[in-house]
């Protein structure tokens, strides 16, 4: 899906320049004034949220005139709930998760892919004996009772012809591990190969794991940082000082992933730093664009359409997938110039 274009922001006309070789100016007031932003993660705070640890931890925020408040969900499905009522000035979730809030109208755009491909993977331990999907015939798999969740498994086994009736699926909520531990379930989706299969290899025991993405289901941004319509349209230059800052955040903590850990259990003491820097470490390339042409944040206007499209074809969606979903406008060296439009562009719905 390609996002509609929108109309070019007021900004001041100063230009600031940034580091990378090659990238465009993005016109930012050159002495902003400070803002307050609150922004909303995903879930408790983790090895994920390194680069925005980083960012307030070097000063990259308070830099772009921008004073950020982290808020924690009570549950995953509460961020976008509280963006679009206005409670939360931006947020973090997932693709999916932004899709489906979409076509119950929503009026929410992705801005940035913060972690740029899926971590959702199916976790087995050896004893489970599933080293590929086929493998899973027979065995029975914990969800975290995710819909779209159900939707994997269906793709997954459809394309490694398993018949979903011989596979038991049952919803064991968000205590996966401990249910891969106890022998509840021969293998979990649902767990993310940086975490809790980083988790599990920290503990030798020697998790099998097979990345969605892999096994059939179209590629997604895991998280992305959201926006409203109206502060895209209305507050740009808000989002190019945030998305800058996220930038220096992520590069810091790719030059040393320690530059994100020790600000985010600083915040969060019941963390623990060896298995957060294990995961930072794993992440890492998830953090940034596959292609170093690519700008920070980038969100790959085909993925977005496929993963869309499996979406509605998988019942998830009402609607056809709306072009307007995500925007990479804002993104650091964008300069604001809206993106070419595919041929192939998904039309808006009413």
């Amino acid at each position: 899906m390609i996002r509609r274009p929108l109309s070019a922001l007021l900004v001041c006309a100063v230009t600031l320049v940034l580091a990378a070789c090659g990238e465009k100016q993005d016109d930012v007031a050159a002495t902003p004034r400070m803002q307050k932003v609150s922004l909303m993660l995903d879930f408790f705070p983790n090895a994920d949220h390194a680069p925005i640890y980083a960012a307030i931890a070097n000063g990259s925020f308070r830099k772009a005139g921008l004073d950020v408040t982290i808020r924690t969900p009570g549950d995953p499905s509460s961020p976008l709930k509280l963006l679009a009522a206005g409670r939360v000035d931006l947020a973090i979730s997932y693709e999916p998760d932004l899709l489906l809030a979409r076509d119950k109208g929503a009026k929410l755009v992705g801005v940035g892919a913060l972690v740029g491909q899926p971590l959702t993977s199916i976790i087995s331990l050896p004893s489970g004996k599933v080293a590929r999907p086929a493998d899973l015939a027979g065995k029975t798999v914990g969800t975290a009772g995710i819909p779209y969740q159900a939707a994997y498994l269906k793709t997954i086994l459809d394309r490694a012809g398993v018949d979903a009736g011989r596979v038991k699926s049952v919803d064991v909520g968000f205590n996966l591990v401990p249910q891969l531990l106890g022998k509840k379930v021969d293998a979990i989706l649902g767990g993310f190969w940086n975490y809790e299969g980083v988790q599990l290899a920290r503990e030798k025991k020697n998790p099998q794991i097979i990345k969605v993405q892999d096994a059939g289901v179209p590629t997604y941004d895991e998280l992305v940082l959201v926006a409203t319509d109206r502060t895209v349209q209305k507050r740009g230059d808000l989002l190019r000082r945030v998305l800058q800052a996220l930038q220096s955040g992520a590069r810091a903590v790719r030059t040393n992933p320690a530059a994100g850990v020790e600000p985010l259990v600083a915040a969060s003491k019941d963390l623990d730093p060896g298995l957060q820097l294990a995961s930072v470490r794993a992440t890492l390339p998830a953090f940034f664009p596959p292609k170093d042409s690519q700008p920070y944040g980038w969100q790959d206007p085909a993925e977005w359409q496929a993963f869309g499209e499996w979406m509605k074809t998988n019942g998830l969606l009402t609607n056809p997938p709306n072009a307007a979903a995500f925007t990479n406008e804002f993104l650091p060296g964008e300069g604001g110039k809206p993106a070419e439009t595919s041929p192939n562009e998904v039309q808006n719905t009413p």
